[in-house]
C-alpha cells in the first residue's frame, strides 16, 4: 500500500535530521488510511529518549506515543507510522529497528550526512517480524 506524503512534510524529516545530526531524530507519522492508500497529513516531532547510541538509536517513550494517538484522534486522525534518522547509513532498516517495530505501521527512514539528506523511503514490517517490505512513497 503507498503511503502519500507531500513535500512539505518530507522537508519537516529533513530540516529535523540535519537538525539532530550526528543523532537520530524521530517522529509520528499522522494522517488516515484510506483502503488503497495512507495519507499523511502531518509529522511531529518526538524526542529521541534513548539513552545509548543516539548517533544509531533512537526511541520515544510509550507514553509520549499514547499522547500522539489521542492529540491525532481529537483530531479525527490516526498515527500511521513513524519516521527517524540514519546519520551517515542508508535509509534501510537495522536489526534494531526490526526488533523495535510494529507489523502494519509505515517507517519512513531518512538517510541523512553532514552535507544533508540523502534518501527518504518508507518501509512496514513483516507479519511475521522477518523482515520488511519497501512502501512506495507518493508525493
Amino acid at each position: 500500500m503507498p503511503l502519500k506524503i507531500g513535500r512539505g512534510d518530507i522537508g519537516h524529516i529533513e530540516e529535523h535530521a540535519k537538525e539532530a545530526y550526528p543523532e537520530e531524530c524521530a517522529g509520528v507519522l499522522v494522517g488516515m488510511d484510506v483502503g488503497e492508500m495512507k495519507i499523511v497529513v502531518d509529522v511531529w516531532r518526538a524526542d529521541n529518549t534513548h539513552e545509548g547510541e543516539r548517533g544509531r538509536r533512537f526511541l520515544i517513550e510509550p507514553l509520549k506515543i499514547k499522547e500522539f494517538e489521542e492529540r491525532a484522534q481529537e483530531r479525527d486522525l490516526d498515527v500511521l507510522g513513524f519516521y527517524h534518522s540514519h546519520p551517515d547509513h542508508p535509509a534501510e532498516p537495522s536489526d534494531y529497528d526490526r526488533e523495535h517495530a510494529w507489523p502494519g505501521w509505515s517507517y519512513v527512514i531518512a538517510s541523512v550526512s553532514e552535507d544533508g539528506l540523502k534518501d527518504v523511503r518508507s518501509w512496514v514490517l513483516k507479519d511475521d517480524r522477518t523482515g520488511y517490505d519497501e512502501e512506495s512513497l507518493v508525493q
